[in-house]
């Protein structure tokens, strides 16, 4: 009898090697124990000292679709994993068809097992709920997580990727992953009383999920296979699911029993939206588009970053999307394109404080390289999405003068591919008796060669911005 111990539950290197060694020196299945460092069995006799395997005689491969199966059966809980996945490899040698047997009984337990590990890493990334802890440049971002599986170092990655500028732990009874913003570590488990405890962001998350929650779509049984209730106690939206729901059969109930004027109400608690008017403020605004899914932005962007300024404002200044700094921050032009933008209309004699500016596009579209997130180039189908937004926040403020900085952003006000050189320098007429004004973005100065053509191209925003002051003191004056 051979004893084989990992170092680890997901130590699938050291399963794989062990296997190949076994296989080549043609050990059987049943002659084979797998246990884990530290849960060794308990046997009555300690066991005899394994022979020295013998050099092995030739070589075999495995395929790649079993080592991706392999890689995933490992991460599941049930400890007869190794032993399953070592019968597989053993008679792989002979049967190289065989996981094309879908009714095999191992093949059966294995593609289970990695389903089961799948469907657990899935949960992991849909219902981790961060709580901060501590403000500021102090805070530090805390999840507690109960996998079924031992996924947590696999998954890992997806929130180092996906939360790369925000420094987080994962806790779990397992293990604990924690990244720093340069790597993620791995430490033992806790009990569950190491669990955090709310926080003010759970208010503000069960917010935007009754914002979120789409009452037409509703499926009661596939919300509770995505949500089973064991998680339910980690969830900050679980003390208002049921209410949801409840508020959505009754909906649904009255909609039946008056087919056309029930039709159209919705639960008040679950959906908050409103049609677009000139009544809308920008605060009823900003909440609603904070659960915008218009375009597909929305998944890798930390947050909708709405406009932002006095609702009787005289200007609209509209750039083109958020940055890195305004994609954290959640506050439109406070990177150092912000601090440019500030420079100049104060130069040009216009008050930010008194300016609305907003983005034609409201999520941060990048690619990421590494620890840095590259801007990308909205494309017309997500200006096009987006571009209700601007409206409502037009017909909500009803300004004198909007501002086009930027090529996306001068597609967004005319609704067409609009060139900057050509209507710069000049206003241009809009509906209902709004005025256009097109300039360059602010960081098409910062990309700029040389000092020289940073001064010429900083000099030509700040003459534009002057036909924004000239014309709102006429106003005044007409006024």
């Amino acid at each position: 009898m051979h004893f084989i111990t990992l170092d680890s539950n997901t130590d699938f290197n050291g399963w794989r090697k062990a296997a190949r060694v076994l296989a080549q020196n043609d050990v059987k299945p049943s002659d084979v124990t797998w246990a884990v460092r530290g849960n060794e069995p308990q046997l009555l006799e300690p066991p005899m000292a394994d022979q020295a395997f013998q050099p092995p005689q030739g070589s075999f491969n495995v395929s790649a679709k079993f080592v991706e199966l392999a890689q995933s059966a490992i991460l599941h809980r049930d400890v007869k994993r190794f032993a399953i996945l070592y019968r597989l490899v053993w008679r792989l040698r002979s049967h190289h068809d065989l996981l094309s047997a879908a009714d095999d009984p191992d093949v059966a337990l294995a593609t289970a097992m990695a389903k089961a590990v799948h469907r657990d890493q899935h949960r992991m990334q849909a219902l981790t709920r961060f709580r901060e802890i501590g403000r500021e440049q102090y805070s530090h971002f805390v999840a507690w997580f109960e996998p079924e599986h031992h996924i947590v170092e696999a998954t890992a990655p997806f929130f180092a990727s996906r939360f790369a500028d925000m420094p987080w732990s994962i806790l779990t009874p397992d293990v604990c992953a924690h990244w720093d913003g340069h790597a993620v570590s791995i430490t033992s488990g806790i009990p569950n009383e190491g669990a955090p405890i709310e926080t003010r962001l759970e208010e503000i998350w069960r917010h935007h999920y009754a914002g979120i929650f789409n009452a037409v779509r509703l499926k009661v049984k596939a919300t509770q296979t995505e949500r089973p209730k064991p998680y339910w106690r980690n969830l900050p939206e679980a003390s208002i699911i049921k209410q949801l729901i409840a508020d959505t059969e009754c909906w649904i109930g009255s909609g039946i029993a008056n087919a056309g004027a029930a039709s159209e109400r919705w639960p008040e608690a679950s959906m908050k939206r409103k049609s677009s008017s000139s009544a809308e403020n920008i605060e009823t605004l900003r909440e609603e588009a904070a659960s915008c899914r218009a375009c597909p932005l929305y998944k890798n962007a930390t947050q909708t970053v709405f406009g932002e300024g006095p609702q009787a404002a005289q200007i609209v200044l509209v750039g083109e999307q958020p940055g890195d700094k305004e994609d954290l921050a959640g506050k439109p032009f406070v990177g150092p394109a912000g601090l440019m933008l500030d420079r100049a209309l104060q130069q040009a004699g216009v008050d930010r404080k008194k300016v609305y500016i907003t983005n034609a596009v409201k999520h941060f579209k990048f690619v990421p390289r590494g620890k840095i997130r590259l801007h990308q180039k909205p494309n017309t189908p997500e200006i096009k999405a987006c571009r209700q937004w601007y409206e409502r926040e037009l017909a909500s403020i009803k300004p004198d003068l909007v501002v086009a900085m930027g090529a996306t952003s001068a597609q967004c006000v005319f609704g067409k591919l609009t060139p900057i050189n050509k209507n710069r320098g000049h206003l241009i007429d809009l509906s209902d008796g709004i005025k256009a004004l097109v300039t360059v973005h602010p960081s098409f100065i910062l990309r700029q060669p040389d000092e020289d053509a940073r001064a010429r191209e900083y000099a030509r925003l700040v003459d534009d911005f002057r036909i924004a002051a000239d014309f709102l003191k006429k106003s005044v004056r007409a006024a």
